[in-house]
């Protein structure tokens, strides 16, 4: 099964793609499969994928998915993303069972073992003239094949053992990567080198740096604990990784190139400080646009960053082509309509953001008790007169929410447990009104790092916490909740002065929230995420300093609120780039 020839290129020029896509229905079934030819097949099906032609892509790989090791890989991994795009559990359930062939079938080409022979391994790596250039991919397949198990039992359901087995499988996968590293490196002079081995490679480099690079993510307590079992995250190592990964022509560039742009686009705003490398995100996505101009999820992307750069107008556009692009999976419409929901928000376009939160509220599984709160919300923002026209019961609404929550490994969703919380004023049957709880919800998900990059868009949104501050001052009645609202306008309020650059005014909005701090009933997540904004505010002004002292008060001195750990990730974002070693930190 596995005669390898010197490869020759399998990705090919930038007009291969439509030649796979044309020539679909004439692609014969191979009568044999050697690892050179399912390179190149899973090649084929990579394009048809990047070009919307998910099903077709499916189909191309189902008939060697049980006896080739990268068409069951790439069988699989294709169904494993539609598992977690749907939420369904039947499509976790299929997501599950097909990569437990997949593992199988990647089984059957490691290296067979005895136990003498393992236990040796223990003390001495095996070196790599035992391992067949077939044994060293299927190391690698095998190794991406329990990753993505792993992920998927985590959302499979609640269940304690699940959540235990998915760590081990993580672990094992982790040290077939740095064992395939190894090899990697062992081979570096090696003059024999063809296209199968940097196909390897790249399997290397993606699962090294991914590993790497989202281990470096973690709070310095968590990560201590993790290198006591055999973990490490190294940022720069899993980064440069990643980058000679995607300039690579191997069928894991994209993979590489993907796992760079979510860290950049997503994972940098919503776990960090929010600053983010567009640059670099731009120059990865710039040759898959003129390679796949229609393809759906590269238009996502590539509208992401415009978001991220506050070119909103231009990115609703582009969001409104990849909904165009394809109807299939459906799924990549509901990713546009939580970014375009969020665009009309920053605008204060109410009624289009409400449209969207209507319609993920309606049609995605992902998370409902998000979309109805993050739906009521928007409702708050409306004039009387338009709220009445929509036809939707704000206090209904908000009391669904706390019997929509679920469970991710056993685990509740910490913004959902927010949004709960939050929900409860209107439990009552005297409900006390949320003040401006979608701009509330903008700074959850750090919106106003985004928003931050328009200064008309901050104004706009200065006057409606101005104008909420003064109704709230004028206030006769005061309720319970005064003191948290008041609290709460002065950190957004804070947010806008410090993006328009009026940071002495940023400073004393955050001032007031952390002298308060006695008065607080109920949002106590409010005086530390302050902290850490004011930690930020003094980054700004070079007071490195003072910026710590209050960073490391808001990490050390409060505990059990709202959004704890988010939060602990984005100091541990912020101390590392104020190179803080979190060591030194309790």
């Amino acid at each position: 099964m596995a005669s390898v020839g010197n490869g020759t290129e399998e990705s090919g020029g930038g007009g291969e793609e439509e030649n796979f896509e044309d020539a679909f229905e004439n692609i014969p079934v191979a009568s044999k499969m050697d690892l050179k030819c399912a390179l190149e097949e899973c090649s084929m099906a990579l394009n048809l994928f990047l070009n919307n032609k998910f099903s077709e892509a499916l189909e191309l790989l189902r008939p060697w998915s049980k006896d080739s090791m990268y068409h069951a890989l790439g069988y699989s991994t294709i169904l494993v993303m539609q598992a977690a795009m749907t939420f369904e559990q039947q499509d976790i359930q299929m997501g599950i069972s097909t990569m437990k062939e997949a593992l199988q079938t990647c089984q059957r080409f490691r290296k067979r073992s005895t136990v003498v022979e393992s236990l040796s391994n223990l003390v001495s790596k095996q070196s790599t003239d035992q391992l067949t250039e077939e044994e060293m991919h299927a190391e690698i397949c095998y190794a991406e094949c329990l990753l993505q198990k792993a992920a998927l039992t985590f959302v499979q359901d609640e269940n304690m053992i699940n959540f235990i087995k998915g760590g081990l499988k993580i672990r094992t996968s982790y040290q077939i990567y740095k064992e395939c590293h190894q090899v990697l490196q062992m081979t570096q002079g090696n003059k024999s080198r063809n296209e199968t081995y940097y196909q390897f490679e790249g399997g290397v480099k993606l699962g090294i740096g991914a590993f790497n690079l989202m281990l470096s993510l973690l709070p310095g307590r968590i990560l201590r604990l993790l290198e006591f079992i055999g973990f490490s995250g190294n940022r720069e190592l899993g980064l440069c990784q990643l980058r000679e990964g995607a300039s690579g022509s191997s069928l894991r560039a994209i993979l590489c190139t993907f796992t760079l742009l979510v860290y950049h686009t997503y994972v940098s705003l919503i776990l960090g400080t929010g600053e983010a490398n567009l640059q670099e995100a731009d120059s990865l996505l710039e040759p898959y646009l003129h390679k796949f101009p229609n393809g759906s999820i590269i238009l996502f992307y590539a509208a992401r960053i415009d978001i991220l750069k506050g070119n909103f107008e231009k990115a609703q556009l582009r969001f409104q082509e990849c909904i165009a692009a394809q109807q299939e999976w459906k799924q990549i419409h509901h990713l546009c309509y939580w970014e375009l929901m969020w665009c009309y928000t920053f605008q204060q376009n109410w009624l289009q953001a409400y449209w969207y939160a209507d319609l993920l509220s309606k049609e995605s599984r992902w998370s409902k008790a998000i979309y109805v709160f993050q739906k009521a919300a928007i409702l708050c923002m409306l004039p009387e007169d338009d709220l009445k026209r929509t036809g939707e019961d704000i206090v209904s609404l908000f009391r669904q929410v706390d019997g929509l929550k679920q469970r991710i490994a056993g685990k509740s969703i910490p913004t959902e447990k927010f949004a709960v919380r939050k929900a409860r004023r209107y439990a009552s049957s005297q409900p006390v009104k949320l003040i401006l709880p979608a701009l509330e919800m903008m700074y959850v998900w750090n919106g106003f790092a985004i928003v931050g990059k328009r200064a008309d868009l901050t104004e706009n949104l200065l006057i409606t916490i101005e104008k909420e501050e003064t109704a709230l001052q004028n206030e006769t009645n005061r309720n319970e909740y005064y003191m948290d609202d008041v609290c709460m306008l002065q950190l957004l309020k804070g947010l806008c002065l410090k993006h328009l650059g009026r940071l002495m005014q940023a400073e004393l909005c955050f001032s007031k929230v952390i002298q308060s701090e006695k008065q607080i009933k109920y949002d106590s997540y409010l005086v530390p995420f302050t902290l850490y904004e004011l930690g930020l505010l003094y980054k700004q002004q070079d007071e490195r300093e003072k910026a710590i002292r209050y960073i490391e008060t808001a990490k050390n001195n409060y505990k059990e609120y709202s959004m704890e750990s988010r939060l602990h990730f984005r100091i541990h974002a912020a101390l590392d780039s104020l190179k803080v070693s979190p060591a030194s930190t309790p």
